[in-house]
Formats: structure tokens, C-alpha cells, sequence
């Protein structure tokens, strides 16, 4: 996989320990060339790349050690003049000679590089495209955002290592093109996020939505979709308490590493883009092709954290974790079941038959099922007398109850706006009529509550900012007309 190392920093527990203690600058020359030294003792020789950083205005070295194409890697178990050579997996936080299962996988991986980290001799470095790699370094705060300017777009897809091969023909590789070009699908087959959102249960009223463009737009897209379109809040206001409960639907941080995640592990050998579908019961995430052994059927649908794991794609996963749209520490599953646990959703569902695809389903939180919620609307439907008696100082657990959502500012104006919406109209020609200005502050405060109540309904419920959204009373609330109109006379 690679990884950094962070030298003159301790740690504790696996948390940094700032400031760092840090070296003195005239030590910085001479431990490179350690590192050079011992790099040379390595079989076959290899050779990290080390930089030289200032942290809270102390020295320290920064040791990439990107993942070699001429693996397994050998290092002499002592540095006598004679030393025995043995392969080392990384077991939890230990270094172990790799031996029998361990082993064997290390051979099976030598003679074949990553999908991600392989050349593509099908593009030149020409279709990078040149503000999308400026933008990942700004965004990532790369020393090298600086500086891009002022070098050949060879020299900055060398220093990024999204480009091998000698100078005459020099070639990206396939992470390279999946982040920097802006057309990744003309290189991988069908390199995109398909979105489906069924509108009812019979299958045959749906929207589809395609994601396409560098795998980074693709995935914030698609989570920006989610976001305006998808996920809806419930704030539901309890007797008693100062502070609503607030859930939604779907919860924002479980899709977003689910999808996350999919993009992550995906096979982009293969022509399937991650299809995701929508209904108002459930998410399915569906992603290409199975899980990496060890992880299989069980451990998928029993494990709440996966410790034992390889990764398909290791440079995806980099790029991901510095544009922090990933974790990549084993914290994925977590994160979901955690999100969801924290909404009170049902638990994630993962499946996948091992070979050909991994599927999850994120169950949808019921919105109707806030049991305080719909005691204080059958209370306020109920008895609507209380609202009424409410300003000339009634008191009692209906009216006390009633007043958290219609409140005083609204009370006296439930029979206009009831009366006003007998026919369809727009928000602005409602507020027009009751000499009010079209702001938000007075749709919260006259129009929400009652949406909520159910004596109001949206033309457009789904999404509530339509353009062209309408407001109508309802069946209840020409009921609720009625009872004002009763208790007047």
C-alpha cells in the first residue's frame, strides 16, 4: 500500500504529540543520507522520497514510501556483513516476516501492479487537464501549488507520480486520469455514478441522473444531490423540552461514506459505473466487483468493523483520504452504522456473492413515526378550541401543547390563511394578500406550522423548493375553517 512517516514527531495511542520535538537543521543533510544508505541494503533496491518540512517552527522529515512495482521487498533482518533477507507484512501495529498464507499473497502480488498505479498507454499526459491538478493541490495545501505554475507539465505529473516512463514518452497512469482529465470515461468504460430515484413503487415513475467528470466531481455531485434533493429533515418540538429533535430520512454522513467507499473499491477494469437507486423506503449502493479477499460474504454482513483488509485501489484511496472525502483507516463501517444508529434508522444492510458485486442498502428512517409528534397534532386537531381559548389565557395541557407549534403570532391568523389557500396559489401572492413580505422568517412562521398540522398541503411535496410550488388548504383544514367559524358565531 505505501504509506508516510512522519520522523521527530512521538505519538500517543496513534495521536501526533504537537509540538513536535523536531531537529536541528544541521541534522537534516545527514540523516538523508542514512535513509539513502539503508534504502541501498533493500532488495531490490528501493528509494522513498523524503522532504524536509517546518511544523510550529520545528524541523521535521516527511518519508513517502509510495507502494514499488518490483514487490515483494526484501530487508535484511540484521546489518552484519552477511545478513539474512526476509519479506514483512504489517500485522495491526507490528512488522512480521512474511510467512506461508502472507507470503504467498506477496508472490501472487509481485508480478502485477495495481489497475490504478499502471500506465495508460491509450493517453498522453495532454489530456490532463492542467486546472484540475492545480485545484487538488490548493485544495490539499500541496507545497507544489506554489511552484506548479513555474514548471513543465511534465515535471508537475513526475513529482506527482501520475505519469512513468522516460521523457520521449512519457505516459500517465490510470489514477492520474481519473482525477485530472475531464473526461475519464473516454479512457474507462462507463467511469460515472448512476443515480435512479423512484418517485413511486411501481417502477415506471423515476428520474435518472448521471455523475460524470473526474472521479472527485462525480462524487461530490452526487453527495450535493443528496443533500438538495433527497435527504429531508423532521423537526419535532416536545412538551417540556427547550430543544427540538431534529432526524432525517437518510443520514447524511452514511451515505456519504457508502458512496465514498464505492468509488473507493470499485473495479475501473470493468465496464459497470456504481448505480445507485432511490426510494422513499431505502438507499442501494451497487458497486463492481466483489470485496478483496479476506473480506467475504459473512464478514460483510456480521462485522461492524472490518480489521483484515486489502485495498483494490491504494492511489485512488491516497488522493481520496488528502481531499478528505475518505478515511481509509478501517473507519467506514463504523462511520455508517454509527450514523445510523445516531438517527435512529435502521441498521445498514451489506451483501455481495464475492465474486461479481457488493451491495448496500440503507433503510430510510420512517418520518411518520415520531410518537410525541403525532400526539401534539391529534391534540391540536383534536382540540382546536384550546387554540382559540389560548389568547384569552386558557391553560392546559392541549393548549400548552398546541402553542409549541401554532403559535401566538399565528393564532389570530389561521382563518385568513385557511381562507386565502381555498384557492391554489403561490407563496408570494399568499404573503401579497396578508401584507406581508415573501421572506422565509414568514414562511416558518405562518405557512410550516401549518404544513405540518396537515391543514395545508404543497402541490409539489417532495420538494418543497419547487419553483413553481403552490399552497392549498386541505380536506382538514376547510374542516378546521368550519370549527372557527362555529365557535365565532
Amino acid at each position: 500500500m505505501g504509506g508516510r512517516l512522519y520522523y521527530c514527531i512521538a505519538e500517543d495511542n496513534g495521536q501526533p504529540i504537537l509540538p513536535p520535538a523536531g531537529l536541528e537543521q544541521n541534522q537534516i543533510d545527514s540523516i538523508q543520507k542514512k535513509i539513502l544508505e539503508l534504502s541501498h541494503k533493500l532488495r531490490p533496491q528501493y528509494f522513498p522520497i523524503v522532504q524536509p518540512y517546518l511544523l510550529n517552527n520545528k524541523h521535521i522529515l516527511v518519508i513517502w514510501c509510495p507502494a514499488g512495482d518490483n514487490r515483494p521487498y526484501e530487508a535484511p533482518e540484521n546489518l552484519g556483513k552477511q545478513p539474512n533477507y526476509s519479506p514483512y507484512v504489517r500485522v495491526t501495529a507490528n512488522s512480521i516476516k512474511a510467512r506461508g498464507t502472507n507470503l504467498t499473497r506477496l508472490q501472487e502480488l509481485a508480478a502485477r501492479i495495481p489497475f490504478d498505479d499502471r500506465v495508460n498507454n491509450q493517453a498522453t499526459i495532454q489530456d490532463f487537464d492542467l486546472s484540475l491538478i492545480q485545484a487538488y493541490l490548493q485544495e490539499v495545501k500541496s507545497d507544489l501549488f506554489d511552484i506548479s505554475t513555474k514548471m513543465s507539465l511534465e515535471e508537475l505529473c513526475r513529482a506527482m507520480l501520475i505519469a512513468k516512463g522516460p521523457s520521449e514518452d512519457l505516459r500517465p497512469v490510470n489514477v492520474g486520469l481519473l482525477f485530472f482529465s475531464r473526461l475519464p470515461e473516454k479512457f474507462f468504460e462507463r467511469a460515472w455514478i448512476e443515480l435512479v430515484w423512484h418517485e413511486d413503487d411501481s417502477s415506471k415513475k423515476f428520474k435518472e441522473v448521471y455523475f460524470k467528470g473526474s472521479i472527485q466531481t462525480q462524487l461530490r455531485d452526487a453527495l450535493s444531490f443528496f443533500k438538495t434533493n433527497i435527504i429531508k429533515e423532521t423537526i419535532v418540538k416536545k412538551p417540556m423540552q427547550a430543544e427540538a429533535d431534529r432526524f432525517y430520512n437518510f443520514p447524511y454522513e452514511a451515505i456519504e461514506e457508502t458512496l465514498s467507499n464505492a468509488v473507493y473499491h470499485k473495479s475501473y477494469e470493468m465496464g459497470s459505473p456504481i448505480e445507485i437507486q432511490v426510494w422513499d423506503d431505502k438507499i442501494e449502493i451497487l458497486s463492481h466487483p466483489g470485496p478483496v479477499p479476506p473480506v467475504n460474504a459473512e464478514i460483510l454482513s456480521t462485522h461492524k468493523r472490518i480489521v483484515a483488509r486489502e485495498y483494490r485501489n491504494r492511489r485512488i484511496g491516497d488522493f481520496l483520504k488528502e481531499l478528505r472525502l475518505t478515511e481509509g483507516r478501517g473507519t467506514g463501517f463504523p462511520t455508517i452504522y454509527k450514523a445510523m444508529d445516531n438517527n435512529g434508522s435502521p441498521a445498514p444492510m451489506f451483501d455481495t456473492d464475492e465474486q461479481n458485486y457488493v451491495l448496500v442498502t440503507l433503510p430510510a428512517k420512517a418520518m411518520e413515526s415520531n410518537e410525541a409528534g403525532n400526539q401534539v397534532k391529534n391534540l391540536v386537531f383534536n382540540d382546536l378550541k384550546d387554540i382559540i381559548a389560548y389568547s384569552n389565557g386558557a391553560s392546559n395541557q392541549a393548549s400548552n401543547q398546541a402553542k409549541e407549534i401554532v403559535t401566538k403570532d399565528i393564532h389570530g391568523r389561521v382563518a385568513e390563511i385557511l381562507t386565502i389557500l381555498t384557492t391554489t396559489i403561490k407563496r408570494v401572492d399568499l404573503f401579497e394578500l396578508m401584507k406581508l413580505s415573501n421572506q422565509s422568517k414568514n414562511r416558518a412562521k405562518f405557512l410550516d406550522p401549518l404544513i405540518h398540522l396537515g391543514w395545508v398541503a404543497m402541490e409539489f411535496p417532495e420538494e418543497p423548493t419547487h419553483p413553481n410550488q403552490m399552497y392549498s388548504t386541505t380536506d382538514s383544514g376547510m374542516r378546521i375553517l368550519e370549527l372557527i367559524s362555529d365557535e365565532d358565531n
